[in-house]
């Protein structure tokens, strides 16, 4: 079985919904995940988008140190460096500079983006302090990644 990764909220290659985005509530989207392998002892996952008129791809939402016995996040994880679901887990620094979940928000008139939602399973519990951005937690789980595996939605402002 291979990581899986889903949305109650949208299906992979479909629209984002609107309370999700900075054009809603800006609520962070419910996930859920199967086929995490017995090697894993943590998630870690990136959201961001490729298509910004960025040099790098603009940040959405950094969450590590999520438990593998979890089975997704709820809906409106609230901005904060340590939320109370998933325990234990950590969010870092968006492109916003801010801590959680931003959501959609391209520039109007720029076109379709596309969202990517990329869970990661570590083969050990990393010592993580809060506040990482996506480079620096990529840095740290090099060499530890076992798995992963991506979910795209895309959202449009006209």
């Amino acid at each position: 079985m291979s990581l899986l990764l889903h949305s109650p909220a949208f299906t992979s290659g479909k629209r984002v919904p609107k309370r999700h985005t900075g054009d809603g509530e800006d609520l962070s989207p419910p996930l859920t995940w199967t086929g995490v392998p017995t090697a894993a002892q943590e998630l870690a996952l990136i959201a961001d988008d490729p298509d910004a008129p960025t040099a790098e791809p603009w940040i959405h939402w950094v969450i590590y140190k999520i438990p593998v016995a979890t089975e997704g996040i709820v809906e409106g994880v609230p901005p904060v460096a340590q939320p109370r679901f998933p325990a234990t887990a950590i969010q870092g620094t968006n492109s916003w500079g801010s801590v959680g979940y931003r959501g959609p928000a391209p520039p109007r008139g720029h076109g379709v983006h596309r969202y990517f939602f990329k869970l990661y399973a570590l083969d050990r519990c990393l010592d993580l302090p809060d506040g990482l951005d996506k480079s620096g937690l990529l840095e740290r789980m090099e060499g530890h990644i076992v798995a992963h595996c991506e979910l795209m939605g895309t959202y449009e402002r006209s």
